[in-house]
């Protein structure tokens, strides 16, 4: 058995077309659209009467994707949470990136929030963490040469 990379990565959200704005504003490309419902997807995803919308997003080299799924039903009942980094499970997803420093303006004029200004890490990368709609938190990094 050989594995050779993730193939993409679903973020259950809320508001689709707010979170495909921000992955959009950030630099992703929509890579496809499209709706599921019925049998075979509900017994892929364990549920019942599962119907959904998902948006693919990925970089313009296409080796990084994304999925941002609307479930019409059934609805999740608890609404948005906003974790903590240190929450749980699966908690962010990190992007390298060229001028950090950019970035995190530009995410910054757009209301994101950030959870610290931009640190040094052992001088190999610069970091920096902030959330996106619906609590999804993004790790960014970029390489120090």
């Amino acid at each position: 058995m050989n594995i050779h990379r993730i193939d993409h990565v679903g973020v259950i959200v809320n508001d689709l077309s707010a979170a495909k704005e921000f992955f959009l504003d950030f630099g992703l490309e929509v890579k496809g659209e499209w709706e599921m419902e019925g049998e075979l997807m509900g017994y892929a995803v364990g549920l019942n009467d599962a119907k959904v919308a998902c948006v693919g997003l990925g970089t313009p080299d296409g080796q990084t994707w994304i999925e941002l799924i609307k479930f019409y039903s059934p609805s999740d009942e608890k609404d948005i949470q906003k974790p903590f980094a240190n929450t749980l499970g699966i908690r962010h997803i990190a992007f390298a990136v060229e001028d950090i420093e950019t970035v995190v303006a530009k995410l910054k004029k757009k209301g994101m929030e950030i959870f610290s200004e931009i640190q040094n890490y052992e001088e190999k990368y610069k970091l920096c963490y902030c959330r996106g709609p619906e609590g999804i938190i993004l790790e960014l990094a970029e390489q120090i040469k």
